[in-house]
């Protein structure tokens, strides 16, 4: 235990409080068992260690933060560390990357069963299934998924410039008041520009763009060769299959798949390839659409794939196209608050709670494609400021 309570304390000196992720202040920290998932290099490290270092430590509470990978667990279970620590008084305990841990769920499950005074926040990848593993957790855990940086954020953390959220109904109803004032203050499009290839990780403020796109394809690498093989059991031929699908998608993106010929050219059958597409996107590394209003057969085959976002495009493509990138940035702000989005007969994206129509495209994009559709908008890129049911590209990164 004195080794991970010294190992702690190196962590929490490189810790500060500058800038908090905005789920932070929405998490409800008083729940006793609580799962905070998202893709490698979000920030749900640094999330668990400003909630110990700021709010419990200070107060006199006593909390413990232990990475999962720690040699220590070569010896020791999980289940030994809870029990140690609630001997010591311990209140709050953090747990990092516990889909490393061979038997979490049914351990999970034993300790918040026998210590009903403990809070366990543990945070996982994107591509667990908290709920699925050996043991159920559905009536003991809340899950929150963390994106990465909306646009606000990054100006917020790489520029200082702290925006307020702007919330997709004032975006669509009084854009035009809100692009025109923070105009007048700042010029949106090279900051977001910039956003589109290096703002959606926290880490872009330690790093160079020479080392940020290592950086990136680092961490696509450790999603197949570490969290989809641990949690999908790849073979070694397996997960040569998923990296050879992963480079045909971002060659093609947006990829509309013929899935029976696809599984051909890869010498695989359908339905592993399918698997494949919904292991990607559990993991991050891609985003499924299916057709509007296509029901349980979206589950078979998806109608268009795009990688999950901007950054990625540019760590994957030397000369991402632009296009690309703009539906790229708008399905990523969507779905990371929460917005289901469904591929539509005319037009890029259909919003199905609010019968909501989006069309793509640059400053000089038309109504053309949608005229005749209701609750539809434009949203235009290289705009500053736009005019009625023509939005700017760049509010919707000011969701979150």
């Amino acid at each position: 235990m004195e080794e991970l309570i010294r190992y702690q304390g190196n962590l929490l000196k490189q810790v500060n409080d500058q800038f908090k992720r905005s789920l932070y202040d929405h998490l409800p920290w008083d729940q006793r068992m609580l799962a905070i998932k998202g893709l490698r290099g979000v920030g749900k490290t640094t999330i668990l260690l400003q909630r110990l270092k700021y709010d419990l430590l200070p107060n006199g509470i006593h909390g413990l933060y232990v990475t999962l990978d720690h040699p220590w667990f070569y010896t020791h279970s999980l289940y030994d560390l809870a029990s140690e620590f609630h001997t010591l008084g311990g209140k709050y305990l953090f747990l990092d990357e516990i889909h490393k841990y061979p038997q979490w769920s049914r351990e999970l499950k034993v300790i918040y069963d026998g210590f009903p005074d403990m809070h366990v926040v543990f945070t996982a990848s994107s591509a667990l299934e908290v709920y699925r593993g050996e043991s159920d957790l559905s009536r003991r855990v809340l899950t929150y998924e963390l994106p990465g940086l909306s646009f606000r954020e990054f100006l917020k953390l790489d520029k200082k410039i702290d925006l307020p959220p702007v919330s997709l109904e004032t975006i669509l109803g009084n854009h035009e008041c809100v692009a025109q004032e923070i105009s007048e203050n700042l010029k949106p499009i090279p900051l977001f520009r910039e956003y589109l290839a290096r703002g959606y990780f926290p880490f872009t403020v330690e790093n160079t763009i020479d080392t940020f796109t290592p950086r990136l394809l680092g961490i696509i690498n450790n999603v197949l060769e570490f969290d989809l093989s641990f949690i999908e059991g790849y073979s070694t031929s397996g997960l040569v299959k998923v990296r050879q699908l992963l480079g045909i998608i971002a060659e093609s993106v947006p990829f509309q798949p013929n899935v029976s010929a696809l599984a051909r050219k890869m010498n695989i059958g359908r339905d592993t390839l399918n698997n494949y597409f919904q292991h990607l996107a559990k993991g991050q590394i891609i985003a499924l659409l299916q057709k509007e209003s296509s029901g349980v057969a979206a589950l078979q085959k998806p109608a268009k794939i795009y990688l999950d976002n901007t950054n990625f495009s540019f760590a994957l493509n030397q000369s991402p196209d632009v296009g690309n990138l703009r539906e790229t940035f708008l399905l990523s702000q969507l779905r990371n608050t929460g917005t289901t989005v469904e591929l539509p007969v005319k037009g890029d994206f259909y919003l199905p709670n609010g019968q909501l129509l989006f069309e793509v495209g640059g400053k000089n994009k038309t109504f053309s494609q949608i005229k005749d559709q209701a609750n539809s908008y434009v949203v235009a890129d290289d705009i500053e400021v736009g005019y009625k049911n023509k939005i700017p590209l760049w509010l919707f990164g000011l969701m979150y």
